[in-house]
């Protein structure tokens, strides 16, 4: 696949973005400086971050309410214009295909934003079920470029920057439009870090204006740009999910922990009876948050198993904040599942972890093992998310 590259990509080269490939196929800012301060600041001051790697589908047309309501497991015939909801899209089987944001425009137009990961098939399964329906799908994702700016000072600083909106008074999942100089956004309430946040979707072609604008009205306020590493750890913090390292069409929602927004009040919607047989009978794994007793974080894949042994003789920690303690030296038993997504969260200052374990270990307590570079490191299934719980942050 032939790399893309945003509308921003010069502007992160010429900051010293270390540009990696990801988000299906956009080059994209893996860090600026170091990830860690960069997660720092975002959770004190503000981070912004080019999210253009997702996708913008347009649906306009008689029939694009009806269209959305089949295709999505969330109810969208209640929503107001003005307003962003959060919906997975299942196959026949139940399995997630993508998790989306939907925004209603009118009732005969809406955007759906998808994952970065599977925007093509994402768009042309919507463009199929279009076909006939009344609607009229359009990829429009290339015309636009999406800004995410996080942190709790961002209200203060595109209450500025932002005119012709009211973004004192916008409330989380709700969007509106402004100008930021002469150019139009759309200004959305939400983010992918936990934080106080706003997305904005910029004119592709007015986008490296508004992103310097924005860097240099921002200095005050401490804005920095991050990059995917932060946006990891911010997540993981917050155990929100991505497509692709987390989500697969291997995986329900109750598998994730996502079915709290299926309406199965609806009657009719792609994958509604395959996920009524799993709610009777319960997925089989479930998507945990792990604090780990570990120096190190886990990789993506790294196995985890329940308790076996447990050696007579404990061993001394040699290294870390634990250094001279005595640890029980353990040995894996049967195989639980794998882990998805581990980092060091600076907030936390903890080694965390997301991981698919069997249902009968994925109880708030449970104690697992983890294989981490070929070690055994033991692990508690823990609450999530592990940070800011109640989302009083990011709502507020």
């Amino acid at each position: 696949m032939a790399e893309r590259r945003s509308a921003l990509y010069d502007a992160h080269v010429r900051a010293g973005a270390q540009m990696v490939k990801g988000g299906g196929d956009f080059l994209f800012p893996a860090s600026y400086t170091s990830a860690v301060a960069e997660h720092v600041n975002t959770r004190s001051n503000i981070g912004m971050q080019d999210l253009s790697s997702m996708g913008e589908v347009d649906i306009k047309g008689p029939g694009a309410e009806r269209l959305l309501n089949h295709l999505l497991v969330n109810e969208i015939r209640d929503m107001d214009p003005g307003r962003v909801r959060y919906s997975t899209i299942c196959n026949p089987e139940g399995g997630i295909m993508d998790d989306v944001t939907v925004y209603k425009f009118h009732d005969e137009h809406f955007m759906v934003v998808t994952s970065s990961g599977p925007r093509l098939t994402t768009h042309r399964w919507i463009a199929d079920h279009a076909i006939g329906a009344g609607a009229y799908v359009t990829d429009i994702t290339a015309t636009i470029a999406l800004v995410s700016v996080q942190g709790p000072k961002s209200r203060e600083l595109l209450s500025q920057m932002v005119s012709d909106a009211d973004l004192d008074t916008l409330r989380f999942f709700r969007f509106t439009t402004g100008s930021i100089g002469e150019t139009q956004v759309l200004v959305s309430r939400s983010g992918y870090t936990g934080e106080l946040g706003f997305e904005l979707y910029i004119p592709a072609d007015e986008a490296v204006g508004i992103w310097e604008r924005l860097r240099a009205d921002g200095k005050e306020h401490g804005l920095k740009p991050y990059g995917s590493q932060t946006m990891h750890t911010l997540r993981l913090e917050k155990s929100l999910p991505l497509y692709g390292p987390d989500i697969s069409q291997d995986q329900t929602p109750f598998h994730v922990g996502l079915d709290r927004w299926i309406r199965f009040d609806k009657r009719d919607f792609i994958g509604r009876d395959a996920l009524l047989a799993v709610q009777d009978s319960g997925p089989e794994q479930r998507w945990v948050g792990l604090t780990l007793d570990a120096q190190t974080a886990a990789d993506p894949g790294d196995v985890v198993s329940s308790i076996g042994d447990i050696d007579a003789v404990r061993e001394e920690i040699q290294s870390g904040p634990r250094a001279g303690e005595q640890e029980d030296h353990v040995h894996p038993g049967e195989q639980l599942g794998h882990v998805t997504v581990s980092h060091w969260c600076p907030t936390v200052e903890r080694h965390l972890a997301m991981a698919y374990v069997d249902t009968s270990h994925a109880w708030i307590g449970s104690r697992v093992v983890v294989a981490i570079n070929d070690r055994p490191v033991t692990a508690t299934v823990a609450p999530t998310p592990f940070f800011d719980p109640d989302g009083r942050r990011m709502k507020g």
